[in-house]
C-alpha cells in the first residue's frame, strides 16, 4: 500500500490523528525509515499544521554562526554535525537533510501536536475494555512485555508500547509503530523466536551492545543506507509490527484515559504502589519523554531553543499544561518494581495490578 503511493505521487503523506500532517518528498534518503515508523498514519491530511521532509538542504543566505555548532536565522536552523536543517514555514516546519530524519521529525511533531492540545508521551497504552490505561516508564522497565500480557486478555486493544499521544480532553491516541523485540522477550513472545530469523545476541550481551548502539547512533543516522543495514542486522533487537503480533483487529485508535501508572525500577525487595498528583505525573511524563529521546533529537531541541526558533520555556510549559488537563480526572500512581525481577515476573505483576485497579478489585 505504501509502495504503491510512493510510485504514483511526488510525496508520501501521513496524518497524525488529524493533528499534524507529514509529507515526505520522493527521493528523500531517509524515506524508508520514515515509512516504517509512520506507517500507522499513512494517508492525506487536512490539518492546518504540516511537517514537510526532503533530502536536499536549501541554502539560506546570511545565516549567523554559533561557533561550529549551529548556523541560523530567525526562521531557520542548520546543524552541520547532524547535516539537518529546520525551517519555519507558515503552517509548521520543513526538515531537510541527507540522513535519517526521524530524530528531527519526532520533537517537531511533538511541538506541533502541543499546538493542537495534544502531547506525545513515552508510554505503553492499552484500551482495556473501554478504559484507557496509560503506563509511562523509563526504557527497559517492561512496557513491551506488559502489553503482551494485557493483550492476552479478552477485549483488550493495543495502542502503544513505546510512544503514544494524549489530548487535553483526556483521550489516549494510539501509535502502533514497530515494536523492538529483544532477547529477554523470548518467554513473553515465544512465537517471534520460532523458525529462521535474524540472530539475536544472548541476554548477557544485550546491555553492552545497547551501549555501543547508543554511542554510534548520532553518526549512523547521518547515512541512511548504513543505518538501514544496521537496523536490519543488529543483534540487539528485531522490529515487528503490532498487527503482525496481535492481529489487525486488536489495534485500536483511541480510548478515554481511566488510570495513569508510572512504572519504574528501584533497589527494593517488593513492589510498591503509591498515589501521586496529576501535577507530579505531568512533570514526570514531560521529563521522561525528553530524556528518552535519542541524543540527536535532544541536541536539536537544544539548538531550537538556543537560536530562538522554538521558545523552549513556552514549549515545555504548554506540554505540561496539556498533560495536566488530560489527567485532571484520572487517578495517578507510581508503581516501583524491584530491579531484580525478570521481565516475565514484572509484566505479570504490572498487568495484574493495573487491571485490578480499573476493575475496582482489591
Amino acid at each position: 500500500m505504501i509502495n504503491q503511493q510512493i510510485a504514483t505521487s511526488a510525496a508520501v503523506a501521513f496524518d497524525v490523528h488529524g493533528r499534524v500532517g507529514i509529507r515526505v518528498a520522493q527521493g528523500t534518503p531517509g524515506a524508508a525509515q520514515l515509512r516504517d515508523m509512520l506507517a500507522p498514519f499513512l494517508g492525506p491530511s487536512d490539518s492546518e499544521l504540516q511537517l514537510t521532509i526532503s533530502g536536499g538542504v536549501t541554502p539560506v543566505p546570511s545565516q549567523s554562526h554559533a561557533e561550529d555548532a549551529y548556523r541560523y536565522t530567525d526562521g531557520s536552523l542548520f546543524l552541520p554535525a547532524d547535516r539537518v536543517q529546520v525551517t519555519r514555514t507558515e503552517n509548521g516546519f520543513m526538515v531537510e537533510g541527507p540522513g535519517e530524519l526521524l530524530t528531527a521529525v519526532v520533537p517537531l511533531l511533538d511541538h506541533l501536536c502541543i499546538r493542537q492540545d495534544t502531547a506525545m508521551v513515552h508510554a505503553a497504552m492499552v484500551n482495556y475494555r473501554g478504559a484507557g490505561i496509560l503506563m509511562p516508564a523509563w526504557g527497559g522497565v517492561g512496557k513491551t512485555s506488559t502489553v503482551a500480557k494485557l493483550l492476552a486478555m479478552p477485549d483488550v486493544g493495543f495502542m502503544a508500547d513505546d510512544w503514544g499521544f494524549i489530548t487535553a480532553e483526556g483521550t489516549l491516541l494510539s501509535y502502533a509503530k514497530p515494536m523492538f523485540i529483544k532477547p529477554h522477550h523470548r518467554p513473553i513472545y515465544p512465537d517471534l523466536f520460532q523458525g529462521i530469523r535474524k540472530p539475536l545476541a544472548p541476554g548477557w550481551l544485550t546491555s553492552a551492545i545497547s551501549n555501543v548502539a547508543t554511542a554510534v547512533h548520532p553518526v549512523i543516522v547521518r547515512y541512511p543506507r548504513t543505518a538501514a543495514f544496521t537496523r536490519r542486522w543488529s543483534p540487539e533487537h528485531r522490529m515487528v509490527h503490532p498487527a503482525d503480533v496481535f492481529g489487525p483487529g486488536k489495534i485500536v485508535p483511541q480510548a478515554p484515559a481511566r488510570i495513569a501508572v508510572f512504572l519504574e525500577r528501584f533497589e527494593g525487595a517488593e513492589a510498591r504502589l503509591e498515589r501521586r498528583t496529576e501535577a507530579w505525573m505531568a512533570a514526570r511524563i514531560v521529563g521522561n519523554f525528553h530524556s528518552e529521546l535519542p541524543l540527536v533529537s535532544r541536541r536539536l531541541i537544544e539548538a531550537l531553543g538556543a537560536t530562538g526558533l522554538v521558545a523552549l520555556g513556552e514549549h515545555f510549559s504548554a506540554k505540561t499544561s496539556v498533560i495536566t488537563r488530560a489527567l485532571r480526572d484520572v487517578p495517578c500512581f507510581v508503581l516501583r518494581l524491584p530491579v531484580t525481577w525478570s521481565a516475565d515476573r514484572t509484566s505479570d505483576y504490572v498487568a495484574g495490578t493495573v487491571t485490578s485497579m480499573v476493575d475496582g478489585r482489591p
